[in-house]
């Protein structure tokens, strides 16, 4: 998959067709001898702890991004809990009510950030 000098190119494909393999899953270029530990350790499959089968080398970027039992922070109390859970626990949240310590009225939790706007 590179760019060869054309006088190189004979000795070059030789080589390559005794020590290198191309990864079924990924079509990387891998040495034959370590083309064992590359399916183990890139593709073999895992399962995260929300039960999806995934690539192993695709584990990170699902736990950071896609999983819904990855953590999240509550906008409104900082509480940190999973993903799925979120939009329930906020939306409890913002419904509590605080008191305003300038005009004095209880104000919703999710509206404290533009209650001073109207609250003169």
């Amino acid at each position: 998959k590179k760019d060869v000098p054309v006088a190189n190119f004979t000795i070059h494909e030789i080589h390559c067709s005794r020590n290198i393999e191309v990864c079924c899953y990924c079509h990387e270029s891998i040495p034959k001898t370590e083309m064992k530990n590359h399916v183990e350790s890139e593709h073999a499959q895992v399962t995260c702890k929300c039960s999806m089968k995934i690539e192993k080398s695709l584990l990170e970027d699902h736990e950071a991004s896609a999983c819904p039992l990855r953590p999240a922070v509550c906008q409104h109390c900082d509480l940190q809990l999973a993903f799925n859970k979120l939009h329930e626990h906020e939306s409890y949240c913002g419904a509590r009510t605080e008191r305003c310590s300038g005009c004095g009225l209880n104000v919703m939790v999710r509206d404290l950030k533009e209650h001073p706007r109207v609250c003169g």
